[in-house]
């Protein structure tokens, strides 16, 4: 059940961001994004692909939550979200 709710949590919060971003190509922002929560730090977050947006204290909680979750992820597991991720946004590519 954690790994669902964890699934869900990043798809959720990468749909919400993905949908603030505005003037930039959102699958070079998501991608950045991805790749920051899946192997960075909360921080290298915040100043890479969130750098730009004034993050308050709950969703800054609430992005250590979700890094926390993904954390306790297996690698292999961390490598097929990307990889599936990877093939959405190359089928969105193509419509």
């Amino acid at each position: 059940m954690k790994g669902s709710s964890t699934i869900l949590l990043v798809v959720l919060s990468l749909s919400f961001i993905c949908g603030l971003t505005t003037g930039e190509d959102d699958s070079e922002f998501f991608m950045d994004f991805l790749q920051t929560l899946l192997v960075g730090t909360p921080e290298e977050l915040y100043e890479g692909p969130l750098g730009k947006y004034n993050i308050n204290e709950d969703a800054k909680e609430a992005l250590a939550e979700l890094k926390s979750c993904i954390d306790g992820l297996q690698p292999m597991h961390k490598a097929e979200l990307v990889k599936l991720l990877v093939q959405v946004l190359g089928s969105q590519d193509d419509a």
